[in-house]
């Protein structure tokens, strides 16, 4: 698993990049009341605007951690936010096809994380 500096989890899953937020990023956010899922088919650019994640203290954009296409996002997730607060490292947001997956290489990995945020 590796991490982005906006407080994402990535992971490979066969052949697609899975994208959800860190329990850090939930605790920060609170209570989530809203998620704004993308479409899918969508071609994102890294750093485009994804999702839009609401909760009782803010609104905050999820964002592509890399370029290509989204393929799946998590519906269920979208029904129910507040599932971010209970298990934010086992609720994914969108999976993506990219290019080359060894692209999450330049992410950090969790000692990495952990520093970052402690």
């Amino acid at each position: 698993m590796k991490y982005t500096k906006e407080h994402e989890w990535l992971r490979v899953e066969g052949d697609l990049l899975v994208v959800g937020i860190t329990e850090h990023a939930a605790s920060a956010l609170g209570d989530v009341v809203f998620l704004e899922l993308p479409e899918t088919g969508t071609q994102v650019a890294e750093g485009d605007d994804v999702c839009v994640i609401e909760s009782v203290k803010a609104a905050s954009d999820i964002l592509a951690p890399v370029e290509g296409e989204i393929v799946e996002v998590n519906e269920a997730l979208a029904e129910n936010p507040g599932k971010v607060n209970e298990d934010a490292m086992g609720q994914w947001f969108f999976k993506m096809k990219v290019e080359d997956l060894s692209v999450i290489d330049q992410f950090m990995d969790e000692d990495e994380y952990k520093a970052l945020i402690d």
